[in-house]
C-alpha cells in the first residue's frame, strides 16, 4: 500500500465516523484541511566534503485544541502524503485520549543506516532551523519517530535553544532525562497497550496467565508492550520481526529475549523458542494479537487468516481500511492504534507539563496518571461504542472527532 493509500484510507475513517455524527458541513471541510503543510529543503555537508539536500517536512494538522504534538521520522520512504496521514492521525489520539493538543508529524527522506552520527546531527540541526517559524512550546511539539530517538530530540532542543538565546526544553519531549526529559517516556507507548489490554480482559472476563499473545515487532513499542505483558504473567507466545520470529507455546521469556536481542542484535537463534515465519506467527492460533511495527500489515491478504480473538493495534495504522471490516464481519474484537498505542503522547504531554513547570514527577506518579487516562479512556471509548451501537474503531473516531469540532464551534471562524 502506498503513502497516498495511506492517506486515502485516514480520510475513509474520517468520512466515515463524520458521516455518522452528522457533521455539519463547514466543520467538515475545516477538519479536512491541514492547518500547515510544510515542505523544507535540508543542506548537508557530508563526511565525504559533498553537500548532499534531503527533502523534509512537517505537517500540523489541526491546531484548534493546543500545540500541535507528534514525531519526526528518518527513512528513505518519507512522503508528503504519508506525513499528513500521520498528522492527522494524532489530532484524533489526543482527542481520543483528551489531552490539550493537536496532530502534527515530520519527516526527513534518508537512510540513517548509511549516515554517520555527525551527518545525522548535522541534518537535524539544519532541519530543525528550517522549523524555527512553526514550532515551538506552544506552536508544536516534535517528538522520537522512526529513526529518531533522545539523542536527535537533544539536538533539536539544543538547535532551538541557541536561536531564541535561552534553554527551551519544552519545545520538545522524548528528551534525555538529563535535558528535561520524562520518567517513563521510553516504555509509555509498550505500557499503555498493556494498560488496554488489561480492560479488554476484564471485558471479557479473561484470565491473564491464560491469556496468548503474539507480538509484531521488537522495536521499543513491541518490547516494551511485550516487557509489560510479561511482567503483568500473561503469555507472550510468539514475536515476529523482520529479520525472523520465535515461537513458544509455552510463553517466552521476554527478559532474556531482550538480553538476547540486544546482544545479538536480532532475535533469530533465540534459545527459549522455535525458529518461526514472521508472516505465518501472524495468523497462529492466540488470545490477543499485538502489531506493532509499521502501517499497513493487517490487509485483505491475512485478515481472514487471524486466529485472534483481540486485536491490540500498537502501531500507527497497522490495519487497512478494508482489512478492517474483514475483521468486523468476523468478530475480532479490535483496540484502535488511536487509543491503543496513545501511552506515548500521553506521557509526552506529561513531560511538556513538567518542563513547563520546572517540576518534575517520579516514575509511580507517571505511570499512576497514564494509567488513569488509559483506563478512562479506554471506556469512554467502549460507552461511546454501545451508546451509538457502533464498534470501537469507529466510537474512537467519532468521540475524537466531536471533541475536536466542538472546540472549532466554540472558538468559531477568525475573518
Amino acid at each position: 500500500m502506498t503513502a497516498s493509500q495511506s492517506l486515502r484510507n485516514a480520510l475513509s475513517q474520517f468520512e466515515i465516523a463524520a458521516e455518522r455524527l452528522g457533521l455539519d458541513a463547514g466543520i467538515h471541510k475545516r477538519l479536512v484541511a491541514c492547518d500547515r503543510s510544510l515542505i523544507v529543503s535540508v543542506p548537508t555537508m557530508m563526511d565525504d566534503g559533498q553537500l548532499h539536500v534531503f527533502p523534509g517536512y512537517r505537517v500540523q494538522h489541526n491546531l484548534t485544541r493546543g500545540p500541535g504534538k507528534g514525531g519526526i521520522r528518518y527513512a528513505p520512504d518519507v512522503t508528503l502524503d504519508e506525513v499528513r496521514a500521520m498528522a492527522s492521525w494524532m489530532t484524533w489520539k489526543c482527542a481520543v485520549v483528551n489531552i490539550p493538543f493537536g496532530g502534527a508529524k515530520g519527516g526527513v527522506i534518508c537512510d540513517p543506516k548509511t549516515l554517520s552520527k555527525g551527518e545525522l546531527e548535522r541534518i537535524t540541526r539544519r532541519y530543525t532551523a528550517e522549523l524555527l517559524d512553526v514550532i515551538g512550546p506552544q506552536r508544536d511539539v516534535p517528538a522520537p519517530d522512526i529513526n529518531t530517538d533522545e539523542q536527535v530530540m537533544a539536538w533539536i532542543m539544543d538547535t532551538y535553544s541557541m536561536h531564541v538565546r535561552h534553554t527551551e526544553t519544552a519545545v520538545v519531549t522524548g528528551k534525555p532525562i538529563e535535558l528535561g526529559g520524562s520518567r517513563g517516556r521510553l516504555d509509555a507507548t509498550g505500557r499503555g497497550c498493556m494498560i488496554v489490554c488489561d480492560e479488554a480482559l476484564k471485558k471479557f472476563k479473561m484470565a491473564r496467565d491464560r491469556t496468548r499473545v503474539i507480538i509484531q515487532g521488537f522495536g521499543n513499542v513491541g518490547s516494551q508492550a511485550a516487557r509489560h505483558l510479561y511482567q503483568e504473567e500473561y503469555r507472550v507466545v510468539g514475536i515476529a520481526e523482520v529479520d525472523g520470529g520465535v515461537y513458544n507455546e509455552n510463553g517466552l521469556d521476554i527478559i532474556s529475549l531482550m538480553e538476547y536481542r540486544q546482544k545479538n542484535r536480532t532475535i533469530a537463534g533465540f534459545p527459549g523458542g522455535e525458529a518461526a515465519d514472521p508472516k505465518e506467527l501472524l495468523t497462529r492460533e492466540c488470545d490477543i494479537l499485538l502489531p506493532a511495527a509499521t502501517e499497513n500489515q493487517i490487509t485483505t491478504h491475512n485478515a481472514a487468516k487471524l486466529k485472534c480473538r483481540i486485536l491490540c493495534e500498537g502501531a500507527n495504522g497497522p490495519t487497512t481500511f478494508a482489512a478492517d471490516e474483514i475483521l468486523e464481519q468476523r468478530g475480532i474484537f479490535v483496540i484502535p492504534d488511536i487509543l491503543a498505542n496513545a501511552g506515548g503522547v500521553t506521557v509526552s504531554y506529561f513531560e511538556w507539563v513538567q518542563d513547563r513547570q520546572g517540576f518534575f514527577w517520579g516514575l509511580r506518579e507517571v505511570r499512576d496518571r497514564l494509567d488513569q487516562v488509559m483506563r478512562s479512556s479506554f471506556h469512554d471509548v467502549m460507552s461511546y461504542a454501545d451508546e451509538h451501537h457502533v464498534r470501537p474503531r469507529m466510537a474512537a473516531y467519532m468521540l475524537a472527532i466531536e471533541r475536536v469540532a466542538r472546540a472549532v464551534q466554540m472558538r468559531g471562524i477568525y475573518a
